[in-house]
C-alpha cells in the first residue's frame, strides 16, 4: 500500500510540474522556429542577422498603392490584411504605410528597408527590413527585424497614367517573418 501512494505522489508531482511548465512557456512568446527560403546569390542580402529567431509568420493579401507624376508611376503605400495562414483564413492584422504591421491586439512594429532582391520581375522585391519602433504587448511587441519573401504580383503599371495624381492599386500577396533577437 505504501509503495502505491508513493507512486501515486510522485505521478501527482510530475504532473502538477508539467503543467506548471507549459503555463510558464505559454506565457512567454514562443520561437516560430521556420525561416524562410531564399534563393541563392541575391537574395543572400534578405537573410536576417545570426541571434535573431522567427517568432511570428503570416500571409498578406491586398494591393500596393502608385501614384502617376506625369512621367512615373511613385509607391504611395501599402494596404493590407494579415492572415495567420496561407488560405487567408484568421485575419491577424494590417499592414500599412510606415511600414507598419499591427496586430488586432494593437501591437505595432514601424520598420525601414535595409536590402532587397527582386527573384521574380513581375512580383515586388523580397526585403528585408530593420524595426525603428515596436510597441504594445502582443505578437510585433519586441520585434527586431521583418522580412518580406514569396511576393506575386504588386508591382507599378506598364502602361503611363493618364493624369497627374491618378492612383493605381495593384493586388499583390507576400508572407511576411517577423523576428525577435534570441535570448
Amino acid at each position: 500500500m505504501q509503495i502505491k501512494r508513493v507512486k501515486s505522489f510522485l505521478a501527482l508531482a510530475v504532473l502538477f510540474a508539467v503543467a506548471g511548465l507549459a503555463q510558464a512557456r505559454a506565457a512567454q512568446p514562443a520561437a516560430d522556429g521556420r525561416t524562410p527560403d531564399l534563393p541563392p546569390g541575391p537574395c543572400d542580402l534578405v537573410q536576417v542577422p545570426e541571434g535573431n529567431k522567427v517568432t511570428f509568420h503570416a500571409y498578406a493579401s491586398g494591393v500596393q498603392v502608385y501614384s502617376w507624376n506625369g512621367t512615373a508611376w511613385v509607391f504611395v503605400e501599402p494596404v493590407a490584411n494579415l492572415f495567420a495562414d496561407r488560405n487567408y483564413h484568421g485575419q491577424v492584422g494590417t499592414h500599412y504605410a510606415g511600414p507598419t504591421w499591427e496586430s488586432n491586439s494593437g501591437s505595432r512594429v514601424v520598420a525601414r528597408r535595409l536590402t532587397g532582391c527582386t527573384p521574380n520581375a513581375s512580383a515586388i522585391p523580397w526585403l528585408k527590413l530593420e524595426t525603428v519602433t515596436s510597441e504594445g504587448p502582443g505578437i510585433f511587441d519586441g520585434v527586431t527585424f521583418v522580412q518580406r519573401v514569396n511576393t506575386t504580383g504588386g508591382t507599378a503599371p506598364a502602361a503611363p497614367g493618364s493624369f497627374v495624381g491618378e492612383e493605381s492599386r495593384v493586388p499583390y500577396t507576400a508572407e511576411y517573418f517577423f523576428y525577435r533577437a534570441a535570448n
